[in-house]
């Protein structure tokens, strides 16, 4: 089912995406070097608990995972690009870093990724990862006014990714979010314009491009949960929960400073 919120709902959906924002950004302030994937599952853990929030991964046990998830965030490194459980890696300089976090605040729910290169070490080809996937999601959110359809969310995002020579998967992808972190509508990170449901005020939408480099197969580590590129080729993975409103889009886990 399509859930469509109200005004005063979204409203109260913005303190969830302002922690979900000021969460991943405390986490990179903190990422460098000899940091540990269970040190930033941990830290986040704690924010979780100092704002009396709730985790939507620890008891997370979808049909296509090993669960329950069992951690807080999702933690991708290098060929790794989505739900990375947390384990005992150390970062090293260099390594390409992907932060997947939803917590619900007050029952409402928003959803958000990063990626970044720990260090100082910053390879070309892993930085046009990241720009690519980042105009990906701001295209996408150009899309999200009432007078659009899904399909033209997923064939901006699409055109965008294979624009920049890269394969598109379309297993994952986005979808609506609200009371809860996963619903209705699913959103394919390719499409055609003008198709699927169309887009209406109140719809709130997690929207999240990933890639990788020179696949578009994933890869399913024996821990049942992280997905890799085929190749092992470097993957990069951004998102924003978003809501559709009269005015236009209203993107929910901007950061304090781009807000």
């Amino acid at each position: 089912m399509i859930e469509l919120l109200s005004p005063r709902q979204i409203d109260q959906m913005r303190p969830a995406g302002r922690f979900v924002a000021d969460v991943l950004q405390q986490l990179r302030g903190r990422v460098e070097p000899g940091v540990n994937l269970l040190d930033i599952d941990a830290w986040a853990g704690e924010l979780i608990a100092r704002r009396n929030a709730r985790s939507c991964y620890v008891d997370y046990a979808p049909a296509f995972g090993r669960g329950p998830f069992g951690k807080v965030i999702c933690t991708s490194v290098n060929d790794a690009v989505l739900h990375g459980l947390p384990h005992d890696y150390t970062l090293r300089d260099g390594d390409l870093l992907s932060l997947d976090f939803a917590a619900s605040v007050d029952g409402w729910v928003a959803d958000s990724a990063i990626t970044f290169v720990v260090g100082d070490t910053i390879d070309p080809a892993d930085q046009r990862l990241i720009d690519t996937t980042r105009t990906a999601l701001d295209a996408a959110i150009g899309m999200c006014t009432p007078d659009h359809r899904i399909g033209d969310i997923s064939a901006a995002i699409g055109a965008t990714l294979t624009g920049a020579g890269y394969r598109v998967n379309n297993e994952f992808g986005g979808h609506g979010v609200g009371r809860t972190m996963h619903q209705d509508p699913h959103v394919s990170n390719t499409g055609r314009p003008g198709r699927g449901f169309g887009l209406r005020p109140g719809l709130v939408l997690a929207l999240e491009p990933w890639v990788m480099t020179g696949t578009s197969t994933l890869a399913v580590d024996p821990d049942g949960w992280t997905l890799r590129s085929s190749n092992h080729g470097r993957t990069a993975h951004h998102e924003h929960t978003v809501a559709i409103t009269e005015d236009g889009p209203l993107v929910l886990t901007l950061p304090d400073e781009q807000t």
